[in-house]
């Protein structure tokens, strides 16, 4: 048996903890991750919670087949507006995104699409889009996006 150090080194998603770095203003909690390995298939996440006062962000980087479920609106160009919010796909810094906002109680989610398979996603409430749209860009997307690609 090897030691729980070394073990727990050798994790795939200890590579993407890095990434889910302070935002100025915020209180973040320390970063979690997972990696799952099945038969087939694999997973890898990692996560991080932020709180300002009543607002509330979780950060998550996700490889695998949950990311690409959730990659599928982006892929096919979906748009769509109701009297609460919208869902709008784009390019931002040369990255295919997804903006999610309800206007009712200001939350909403980003979805970056780093791979086929893999995606960061920031989810949010209790504030404005456009800051956080700033904090989503906070982040270093093309960095995550080499990292998920890494074997």
């Amino acid at each position: 048996m090897l030691p729980a150090s070394l073990v727990r080194a050798d994790q795939p998603f200890q590579r993407l903890l890095p990434f889910l770095i302070d935002l100025a203003g915020w209180q973040g909690e320390k970063p979690e991750g997972m990696s799952m390995q099945m038969s087939d298939t694999s997973m890898t996440t990692a996560t991080r919670d932020y709180e300002r006062g009543e607002a509330r962000a979780h950060a998550s980087i996700v490889i695998g087949p949950a990311a690409a479920g959730a990659l599928a609106p982006i892929q096919s160009g979906m748009n769509m507006q109701t009297s609460e919010g919208r869902m709008v796909t784009s390019t931002v810094r040369g990255m295919n995104v997804l903006k999610a906002y309800n206007s009712k109680d200001k939350s909403g989610t980003l979805v970056v699409a780093l791979d086929k398979n893999a995606m960061f996603s920031l989810a949010y409430e209790g504030v404005a889009e456009e800051e956080a749209l700033a904090l989503a860009d906070k982040f270093d997307w093309k960095a995550m996006q080499a990292a998920t690609q890494a074997k």
